[in-house]
């Protein structure tokens, strides 16, 4: 794609004017990336753009490590489960909300609560097994299981459980709470100004505070992903997230910066709204699949730094089967199946993030690939901050979104793209009782080997339906200006900015 680049530049300045007049301290690290978040209510979202800043505003239970393999205490310095594998108790430690106010197993007790049964919730179907919630006293937590759950520790980990103040929330109400929350994470919100950033400050009554070396944290909205480079390349941003691929040479080049690749659980993938005719036919959805070249993205938009993707299972993660029947690239196939399908003339609305240099490049590919096997495209470009709540209404035909995972554990991302939970399997509107049932399996066998059986199952019988299309795999990768240390992503995309260090 061509860009405009005296356009781009010019918006970068304008982007460094404002940045220089917010965030001059020593210590305050201002991080660039692509849109605003939506809510700091952590059941209520299932976004990257809200998890990754308030997993630190937040703290969860249970931590996952940096290497995002092993489970490690968070809020709870101890835990054990009982021989049956349906009771937990928690030892929580001794730590304090940035209000001053100390965090019981009460505040635990209501935040677990809230996930399960609150109607905001995006996650309740991941907590039903929760049967029963018991505080013997303020640092003890013990939760009793309908049954046994395998994935039931990891999904303490996941953002969505972070421990809320239960007094300030019932004090505030949910929504003043969702936007000036009270947390007990390594910083908190001093202010959010919509569209534009979040502005935290090192949270003093955090219990490792005396280990944060940062004095705040700015997560400033910069849509356009050029001008978020030459805002970083200009020293206006100590770091940005989202390197567009095409950047990658050029900035690894500059002395000025470093360049952060860390490995992920991203896979990015085409939805498919299954409500809106042709795509409620399987035969139209395959025909789809088999017309898209996925190496082609992978070499021509993403520079190679990625590999195609055959599964919602990210590759190396638990459970992840290569024996799932993914399609390869064939667009004569594709026409043969569309015309047994006898749809006519195919006419699609392909919902494309605007700003986003990867999102546009791929519509671009993927509308002259579909072109080819006789689907026209018509591409629609929205601001990001609107794309998602097109999706949750069904208003889009197609979209190209992404996902990386929360916990260890399939369970989550499987819920809610396969489990038909209250997500509508990721606004895909896919139905398949088979599936649900089977999601539902997995969550209590507790035998590994046959967990893999049946993840290796589901995996088989979603890329049959084709609910949507897997297209790449790719790692996270952001840009620091030197002097910038420990700045990076666990596989699960947590910042660890509590560890992240500025010098001038």
């Amino acid at each position: 794609m061509i860009r405009n680049w005296a356009k781009a530049a010019l918006l970068g300045l304008a982007v460094s004017t404002a940045l220089v007049s917010v965030a001059e301290a020593q210590g305050v690290l201002t991080i660039g990336r692509r849109e605003d978040g939506t809510t700091f209510d952590p059941i209520a979202t299932a976004q990257n753009v809200d998890f990754w800043v308030f997993s630190n505003v937040f703290d969860v239970l249970v931590r996952v490590d940096k290497a995002g393999q092993e489970l490690l205490p968070g809020l709870a310095e101890s835990w054990e489960a009982s021989a049956d594998g349906l009771t937990y108790t928690f030892r929580l430690r001794e730590a304090k909300f940035s209000d001053g106010s100390p965090v019981t197993a009460e505040d635990a007790a209501y935040s677990l609560t809230r996930i399960r049964d609150s109607e905001l919730s995006l996650w309740s179907d991941s907590y039903k097994i929760i049967k029963d919630i018991q505080t013997p006293d303020a640092k003890t937590l013990v939760i009793t299981l309908n049954g046994p759950s395998a994935p039931f520790l990891s999904t303490l980990a996941m953002p969505g459980a972070s421990v809320v103040s239960k007094a300030a929330m019932e004090s505030m109400g949910e929504e003043a709470f969702a936007e000036k929350p009270v947390g007990s994470g390594a910083f908190m919100v001093q202010e959010w100004r919509r569209g534009d950033r979040v502005i935290l400050v090192k949270n003093p009554n955090y219990w490792d505070a005396a280990n944060v070396s940062l004095d705040g944290v700015e997560w400033i909205s910069v849509p356009d992903d050029n001008t978020r480079m030459l805002a970083v390349q200009a020293g206006e941003l100590d770091a940005a997230i989202f390197v567009p691929f095409s950047r990658v040479a050029e900035l690894s080049a500059d002395p000025n910066l470093t360049m952060v690749i860390d490995p992920s659980t991203r896979e990015d993938h085409l939805l498919l709204n299954h409500e809106h005719p042709p795509l409620d036919n399987p035969k139209v959805r395959e025909a789809i699949d088999l017309a898209i070249d996925k190496q082609a993205i992978v070499d021509t938009v993403l520079f190679g730094q990625g590999e195609v993707a055959n599964s919602y299972v990210p590759k190396g993660a638990l459970y992840h089967s290569d024996d799932n029947g993914a399609r390869g690239f064939d667009p004569e196939k594709a026409k043969a199946l569309l015309a047994e399908a006898g749809v006519g003339d195919v006419a699609l609305t392909y919902v494309v993030n605007a700003g986003n240099e990867v999102d546009e490049q791929i519509a671009v590919l993927l509308q002259q690939q579909l072109a080819a096997v006789g689907i026209t495209a018509n591409l629609q470009k929205m601001d990001p901050s609107q794309t998602w709540d097109m999706l949750i209404n069904g208003e889009y035909d197609l979209s190209v979104m992404y996902w990386t995972n929360d916990i260890l554990d399939p369970d989550q991302k499987t819920t809610f793209v396969l489990g038909h939970d209250v997500n509508m399997n990721y606004m895909t509107r896919y139905q398949n009782d088979t599936v649900k049932q089977l999601v539902a399996d997995a969550r209590l066998e507790m035998d590994p080997a046959k967990r893999a059986a049946i993840y290796a199952e589901i995996q088989k019988l979603a890329k049959a339906d084709t609910h949507w299309i897997d297209l790449y795999y790719s790692p996270y990768i952001s840009v620091t200006r030197k002097g910038i240390a420990n700045f990076g992503q666990n596989p699960l995309g947590r910042f660890f900015l509590e560890e992240t260090t500025k010098s001038e």
